[in-house]
């Protein structure tokens, strides 16, 4: 009998400890929940910038797990011949945002402080559409897309490009310097 209430105590400790120890992190969680910042949806008209932002009346809005060619950005079609992809980018934004209100529920802001969002119109997912069109690569999401547009060859797919990372990069390298070798040449 001694030995049964024993065991019956050392279960109940044990039993209590994991209790506590889910309340524990259950309150972390709650939290953490809390803690994260909260971004009220937003929705309206908008006007693209490029192929993966655009304003929404003051704000700067850019899709998440998509990039888009720069502006000035240039690719080569399957002829080897360039071609405006960065334009072609921003154009087939332009007429996505044509269709009707976007809806966005924002994720975060951006180092230039720019609305990281996903977006939709007429339920359709903004980023999603872009990167089908071939005129955005997936930089986390959309995997899906990007292989059936390179596999049908459509926007950048059709022939080669510099990832819009690597262009920017590059351009930010050639600004890094631009001073330097005006200086010397």
């Amino acid at each position: 009998m001694l030995r049964s209430r024993y065991r019956r105590k050392l279960r109940w400790r044990h039993f209590s400890g994991t209790l506590t120890a889910l309340a524990a992190i259950a309150l972390l969680a709650v939290v953490a929940g809390l803690l994260q910042p909260q971004f009220p949806a937003i929705s309206g008209s908008a006007r693209p910038s490029d192929g993966d932002s655009f304003r929404m009346d003051d704000e700067r809005i850019r899709l998440l797990d998509i990039d888009a060619p720069e502006l000035d950005q240039t690719c080569t079609d399957a002829g080897g011949a360039d071609w405006p992809c960065g334009s072609a980018a921003r154009d087939a934004m332009a007429r996505l945002l044509q269709s009707g209100p976007v809806e966005c529920q924002p994720q975060d802001r951006d180092q230039y402080g720019r609305i990281l969002a996903r977006c939709t119109l007429a339920g359709r997912d903004l980023a999603a559409a872009i990167v089908s069109q071939g005129l955005a690569v997936a930089s986390g999401g959309y995997h899906d897309e990007e292989r059936e547009a390179r596999a049908a060859r459509r926007g950048i797919w059709q022939g080669t490009f510099q990832s819009p990372r690597a262009w920017r990069d590059r351009l930010d390298e050639t600004d890094s310097w631009g001073w330097l070798l005006n200086l010397l040449g």
